[in-house]
């Protein structure tokens, strides 16, 4: 399993340059990323962080290291599926020519309809928190497992959802849980990480 964040302070940095932990970055970070590791691209939708559709095709542009990103994920909508196929569709072909794996974000309502599977990469677990955790999003990621696509679940800051994530199939996930105390959260987000590996 792996934990991305952002680059909270030197032990965190020094972590994801270990390979202990990847790195997430935004167009609204300005967060380098430390040497060697492992990292993904969201797109600033959930919050205020999105530049704009041409802003952020220039931003995914400016970057390198494309071989170490796992994934660079569509414009979305949150909580809604239907909004998100829309609005994601015309980038997935985008992302991909850049050079990225392109990744799709699960929302609520999409165990209503198939995602565009031949179009994206990586499916990214997002949406509302009850959606996130129930039954339709755990068969939407069985059936991505099932077509070779890497798996990600966003706004995982706690041992019982990163096992979770863990449980059913999730290669990755990401958090804030670093950012709040780093030196103090870095440790326990290490042996989580490790319980997972050695389950």
């Amino acid at each position: 399993m792996l934990y991305f964040a952002t680059p909270s302070g030197p032990e965190v940095t020094a972590a994801m340059s270990r390979g202990d932990l990847g790195f997430i970055t935004t167009p609204a970070q300005h967060n380098l990323r430390p040497e060697g590791a492992a990292w993904c691209a969201d797109n600033g939708c959930f919050g205020k962080g999105y530049p704009g559709d041409e802003q952020w095709l220039a931003w995914l542009a400016g970057k390198d290291h494309l071989q170490d990103c796992r994934f660079a994920t569509a414009p979305d909508v949150v909580g809604d599926a239907h909004a998100t196929y829309e609005r994601s569709l015309p980038f997935l072909s985008q992302i991909r020519a850049l050079g990225y794996p392109a990744a799709y974000v699960g929302q609520d309502g999409q165990e209503d309809f198939d995602p565009p599977w031949a179009e994206f990469d990586a499916l990214f677990i997002g949406g509302t928190t009850e959606w996130k955790l129930g039954p339709a999003a755990a068969s939407l990621v069985a059936q991505a497992l099932d077509r070779g696509k890497w798996v990600h679940m966003g706004r995982v800051n706690s041992r019982k959802r990163l096992r979770y994530a863990h449980s059913i199939g999730c290669h990755s996930v990401d958090g804030t849980y670093l950012a709040f105390g780093p030196s103090k959260n870095l440790p326990p987000l290490l042996r989580w990480l490790k319980e997972l590996e050695e389950s």
